[in-house]
């Protein structure tokens, strides 16, 4: 299925997660309070959308194709999850392993704001990753609910808690190329808001049951 330029969850994809060498500098700044609090709101805000999005669909409504081509709510909640955990895994286990760079952070500059307008934007669309396909991995809604907000809960507790300095650490995005630690999180946040917005869109498709 297609989605936008940001691919965003998709870069994850495109980014290798395997395991990067050296830690945190001890003497690294954490987050300010503006930037912690600004993150978990996103995260907490787009996760509730999402969980809206899908309570109380029938079989019918989730698994409901507008054409062949196109995903079904259901394939669109499995990818946001499984683009959840693969972001949280790069960051955790990869992009914080690695050493700091706070020489690098002027290449960052500004991408908050372009991470949070430009991939949940769906004006302009891309293929996503075959890893970030859907293939049916949950066995029920409830399945995948739970892990993803299994993985969304940890991403919150990590930003409410961790002294890391989430912004000297990078990792390239094949699209937005640099971008910090913390707005990798930011990204997630943003990719399940492009994608619940697309559950919003197979709603409105003329033959979408009724119940």
């Amino acid at each position: 299925m297609k989605m936008k330029l940001w691919l965003i969850a998709a870069a994850a994809c495109g980014v290798a997660l395997s395991q990067g060498h050296g830690s945190p500098d001890a003497s690294a700044k954490s987050l300010t309070k503006a930037e912690r609090d600004r993150a978990i709101e996103y995260l907490e805000q787009t996760g509730k959308e999402l969980v809206t999005a899908i309570n109380g669909l029938s079989e019918a409504q989730w698994t409901f194709k507008a054409a062949p081509e196109q995903w079904s709510i259901a394939e669109c909640a499995e990818h946001i999850a499984v683009s959840e955990e693969t972001v949280w895994k790069l960051v955790r286990d990869k992009i914080m392993k690695a050493p700091a760079a706070p020489e690098r952070r002027a290449d960052v500059a500004g991408k908050d704001e372009m991470v949070l307008k430009v991939i949940p934007d769906r004006s302009t669309r891309v293929q996503a990753p075959e890893r970030l396909q859907p293939t049916g991995r949950f066995a029920s809604r409830e399945e995948l609910l739970k892990r993803f907000n299994e993985i969304r809960a940890q991403e919150i507790a990590y930003l409410r808690e961790t002294n890391d300095d989430l912004r000297s650490h990078f990792e390239e995005h094949p699209f937005i190329k640099t971008l910090d630690a913390y707005q990798w999180l930011l990204l997630n946040g943003a990719h399940g808001k492009r994608h619940t917005a697309q559950i919003e869109e197979v709603k409105t498709a003329p033959a979408y049951p009724k119940s």
